[in-house]
């Protein structure tokens, strides 16, 4: 695969089994909890509680002002495969491979089919989201390690 800053993706061994870890992934209330950009900020309203293929789930989003975002699950294999776009193409995807009683998780943002894709890198997407993926697989680490000592 060429190299591209329109394919970001970050990997992380995480001591938990998939299963636990897509069911994170697979709920729209815990993606501000496990939001290492700091602008998801919560799930809207009417949403489902769990994700499937062609769901769509509205997010409530701050990147300097406050907006909202209506984003529809494109890629979907149970406790593998995540992936949801909204208007702009862009993708983010995670994918899981199970390692032992471990999962090695893959986040990926990609951006290689909008059109307009340069703003991303005018506007510095493409610089802050390596930081920001690292982050939420920080923090996607952190709450199902915490799940885990809870139960």
């Amino acid at each position: 695969m060429t190299p591209t800053p329109y394919l970001i993706s970050r990997e992380r061994l995480i001591d938990a089994p998939a299963d636990r870890i897509f069911e994170v992934l697979a709920t729209p209330a815990l993606h501000s909890v496990i939001d290492g950009s700091g602008t998801v900020r919560g799930e809207q309203p009417d949403g489902p509680a769990r994700l499937s293929l062609g769901a769509r789930f509205g997010m409530d989003m701050r990147m300097g002002a406050s907006y909202k975002i209506l984003n529809r699950v494109v890629e979907f294999e149970e406790g593998r495969r995540i992936a949801w776009r909204h208007f702009s193409a862009h993708v983010w995807r995670y994918t899981l491979e199970p390692r032992g009683t471990s999962t090695l998780v893959r986040e990926e943002w990609d951006g290689r089919a909008v059109r307009w894709r340069f703003v991303f890198r005018l506007t510095g997407f493409t610089r802050r989201h390596p930081a920001s993926i690292e982050a939420t697989l920080g923090l996607l680490e952190d709450h199902v390690l915490q799940e885990r000592d809870a139960a």
